[in-house]
């Protein structure tokens, strides 16, 4: 069990999107070829999009990207159904249903941030929109295929939109299938909005690679965000989650190393060259995690940003 019966009125949290799509994962085999689109982060480089941008791309990669962010009748799509999350009411709800864990971690997050962002740095707090869906659909950085992009933050709308099938393609590449892997995928898209709040997402560039680039920085400071939620979120009265276990941290620790650019070019078959890393080294990324589980504070996640 990993939320309580503290938890309760989440159903609306977030909106669906998408027109349902093939579901996620594209064509059969192209393993490699997954991993070479993977570290190319083209959709974030050439969109502006930040975020844990790891896919299914094999249709992204044989077609140039034209099914995943772009435009065109194909952007076509039923967002913002809003009895799409009727049936998560309670924790076991939560607890069972990967969509109803997604927006009960917003739920958690919220409640977090709405304290600690005015408390550590003077910016009020301000939720962003939840997106859950599969296929084609319209967001304020573009027509995005979310199940073949995986999981973004959007800063033109502040939406955070998720897929439930990313789960299962984070596992095939190494992360852990637990939920609290799920709850930090979330935790980290969050952490973006974070950053957008604090007016430095901007500085960002993914056109500007390498191990200590403004990109790579900005995705190891929405890590330890993550990190900084996963260390409050169980603790007082009023906590949404149950204590958090040592496994619990260790499903996030293995997900974070599973989507480092190191493991992600040596998955590949490639040299691991950090000149072209956009989100961090395997160890970088645990250790960022950690770095704001441990910390406490918006000041342990701090990065010296270049402007």
């Amino acid at each position: 069990m990993t939320f309580n019966n503290n938890l309760n009125n989440y159903s609306g949290r977030g909106n669906s999107g998408g027109s349902g799509g093939s579901g996620f994962g594209g064509g059969g085999g192209g393993g490699g070829n997954i991993f070479v689109a993977l570290l190319a982060s083209s959709i974030g480089r050439k969109f502006g999009i930040p975020g844990m941008i790891i896919a299914a791309v094999v249709v992204f990669f044989f077609s140039g990207g034209s099914n995943m962010i772009g435009g065109g009748d194909d952007s076509q799509q039923s967002q913002g159904n809003s009895n799409a999350f009727a049936h998560c009411q309670s924790a076991e709800d939560a607890n069972n249903n990967d969509d109803c864990r997604i927006l009960a971690t917003a739920t958690s997050l919220d409640d977090y941030w709405s304290e600690a962002l005015p408390a550590n740095v003077d910016i009020q707090y301000t939720q962003p929109q939840v997106t859950i869906g599969d296929g084609r659909m319209t967001t304020g950085c573009g027509a995005a295929n979310i199940s073949q992009s995986g999981p973004f933050y959007c800063p033109s709308d502040k939406t955070v939109y998720l897929s439930t099938g990313f789960y299962e393609q984070l596992n095939k590449m190494g992360g852990s299938d637990g939920p609290f892997a799920q709850e930090y995928v979330t935790a980290h898209e969050f952490g973006h909005h974070i950053q957008n709040l604090q007016g430095n997402l901007g500085l960002s560039d993914y056109n500007d690679p390498g191990e200590d680039s403004n990109a790579v920085k900005m995705e190891l400071q929405a890590d330890c965000y993550a990190g900084l939620w996963a260390s409050h979120a169980d603790k007082g009265e009023n906590a949404l989650l149950e204590p958090i276990t040592q496994d619990q941290v260790q499903q996030a620790i293995t997900t974070a190393q599973s989507i480092g650019d190191d493991a992600i070019q040596e998955s590949a078959g490639q040299e691991v060259n950090p000149d072209s890393w956009t989100h961090g080294s395997s160890e970088q990324r645990q250790e960022s995690f950690l770095r704001g589980y441990q910390g406490g504070t918006m000041e342990s996640c701090h990065e010296d940003f270049r402007r």
